[in-house]
């Protein structure tokens, strides 16, 4: 049993376990769901280090959640299960210490009513939150946001879902945005159905501001599916099953995970088979979709330590003791953080031996998955023997950065994405619009359709004569009207609804674009006049202390440039130059 560091004298504790899971709770689709779940709280009960903060994702019946709760209550007394929706959101919290306030706050954007048959607008999906009381004083608070973005059904980019994921990125960034600015100790988990270093983890990393846990550590971690743009970009290769688990942090569509098998693999283990799986295989599809997100407050008191990033790990890959399947379509992220002593915050505080801190976290895990003689299997570049580093021969080993703690003084305010990033989330609010807008005027067009076309019915059975001519008429009416009233609904409300949704969030990345414009219009302002790279001819400003060194043509080479640079600035939104966005954009000073 690993020991539990000692609480300081306050009460308040030296370290929090932190934990999110993806249940896979589905009711009536989710095979063997009950036991599954079942299993799940017993092995959260067991799990080593014992849990602190959990965030529970797709765990949708009070009936599951109340069986994992019974499980776990003496180490998780306090927890929340969150209402939302038709079906209900599927999000819960758990926790060591009081739960002392929690809301759900919706998402504005959130699928459509049409796609019934995918399920995320009908769940109302949003952001389950909690404030958790650590200790006394409202400094000793942790604030705890909980979420499952919406779904990608295709690929990026044409995945018509994007725009409604990076929307609601953005929204629980601004929400643990405020919670750092209260001075807060902030966790962000979920299934964010997002890869690294997407449009959507840029906007969670950039305005919250927090860090993804597993980066922080993993820097050189994938950014997705080794058949994805961004990791082909890469050319790593494809890595093994345990490379994975231990390095990349991949919790879904790995082969260590029975529900991503084909059917026959699947037909085969339900019949009671042994199926072994080779930890050093090629896991081509396995990707990161869950994260923990941390945030130290910016505002901490005097009297309070920082907090710091200790360890990070996939676990819950273990399988039913008796089904042998996997105890979810995804692998859990846990994550230990410190808090530092003042005396030692600017000190060469290094991160653990990520290779040993793995090893003893993760090996039980693979014993457990392989469970059975493996095959000779033929590797790649990117898979290591069994006895040799957890790193392939072309990657060699990232040193840790010297500390992983967040620094209080960060400001989200200050913290901005390059304008370049806002013009492509802007041209994917525009297509969307677009789409939105042909959709609108197709569903209005085929109500008022319908709405002829019963006309003519009613008509049509005034003047006939036959009964079965009649009741076909009234059919015909009946279903066409009654679907041309469905599709008038959906376009003049929901769309409608939808589409003023899509106009705030265009306003606000529009704003932040303009604010971002002119940071980088200051920054090239207080530059140096050398250019930086020659390929670019790019000319920066050199500072007016350097003034005295310059020749007469530098000199006037300098002040024509800066001149140039002064009307960018006077041009900008700030000073009007852009009708559009001064109507509706925030002046900054």
């Amino acid at each position: 049993m690993v020991k539990k560091p000692e609480e300081d004298t306050v009460g308040i504790p030296s370290s929090i376990n932190i934990l999110t899971y993806n249940c896979w709770g589905l009711k009536y689709l989710a095979k063997w769901r009950s036991e599954r779940l079942t299993a799940i709280g017993r092995s959260l009960a067991t799990n080593v280090p014992t849990p602190e903060v959990v965030g529970l994702q797709e765990c949708w019946t009070q009936e599951d959640y109340l069986s994992i709760r019974k499980q776990t209550r003496h180490i998780l007394p306090h927890g929340k299960f969150y209402f939302s929706g038709i079906f209900g959101g599927g999000l819960a919290i758990l926790s060591k210490w009081p739960i002392v306030e929690s809301n759900m706050v919706r998402y504005p954007l959130n699928g459509r009513p049409t796609a019934f048959f995918r399920g995320d607008w009908f769940v109302g999906k949003g952001v389950a939150c909690a404030s958790i009381q650590l200790g006394p004083g409202r400094q000793n608070m942790i604030e705890v946001f909980n979420t499952h973005l919406h779904a990608p059904y295709e690929r990026e980019p044409s995945d018509s879902y994007l725009c409604h994921r990076t929307a609601q990125a953005w929204e629980i960034a601004r929400l643990m945005r405020g919670a750092v600015e209260r001075g807060h100790l902030v966790l962000g988990l979920g299934d964010f159905n997002m890869i690294p270093l997407s449009l959507a983890h840029q906007l969670i990393t950039t305005h919250a501001p927090v860090q993804d846990v597993w980066r922080v550590l993993h820097p050189e971690s994938s950014l997705g599916a080794s058949s994805q743009p961004a990791e082909r970009a890469r050319d790593r290769g494809i890595p093994s099953a345990r490379y994975n688990l231990q390095e990349n942090g991949a919790t879904c569509d790995s082969i260590l995970n029975t529900w991503r098998w084909d059917k026959q693999q699947q037909k085969a283990l339900f019949k009671g088979e042994v199926i072994a799986v080779d930890p050093y295989a090629l896991d081509p599809r396995a990707k990161r979709l869950d994260y923990i997100f941390f945030g130290n407050g910016s505002s901490t008191s005097s009297d309070s330590a920082p907090w710091r990033i200790q360890s990070a790990k996939i676990g819950m890959t273990d399988r039913h003791p008796s089904l042998n399947c996997s105890l979810s379509d995804h692998f859990s992220v846990e994550a230990t953080i410190t808090r530092v002593p003042k005396s030692q915050t600017f000190a060469s505080d290094r991160l653990p031996d990520r290779r040993s801190t793995h090893e003893q976290t993760n090996d039980s895990a693979l014993r457990a998955l392989t469970n059975a003689s493996l095959h000779p299997t033929l590797y790649t570049s990117y898979n290591a023997s069994p006895t040799s580093s957890l790193l392939p021969p072309t990657l060699p080993r990232t040193p840790s950065p010297p500390t992983t703690n967040i620094p209080s003084s960060s400001s989200p305010s200050t913290a901005r994405l390059p304008s370049g990033t806002y013009t492509e989330i802007l041209t994917l609010i525009s297509t969307y619009k677009n789409r939105e807008y042909r959709q609108r005027r197709l569903r209005l067009s085929h109500f008022v359709g319908s709405v002829v076309i019963s006309i003519i019915c009613f008509t049509g059975i005034w003047w006939s004569n036959h009964a079965g001519v009649s009741f076909m008429l009234v059919l015909v009416s009946t279903l066409n009207f009654g679907a041309g009233v469905i599709d008038g609904l959906i376009g003049g409300l929901f769309v409608g609804s939808e589409l003023r949704a899509l106009r705030e969030f265009e306003w606000e990345m529009e704003n932040a674009k303009a604010i971002a414009q002119q940071c980088e219009i200051r920054a090239e302002l207080a530059g140096t006049v050398r250019a930086q790279d020659s390929h670019n001819n790019y000319l920066c400003l050199e500072t007016r202390d350097d003034d005295d060194k310059m020749s007469p043509e530098e000199g006037k080479e300098n002040r024509e440039v800066e001149k140039e640079l002064w009307e960018k600035v006077r041009g900008s939104e700030e000073y009007g130059g852009n009708e559009k966005t001064r109507k509706g954009s925030i002046g900054v000073t």
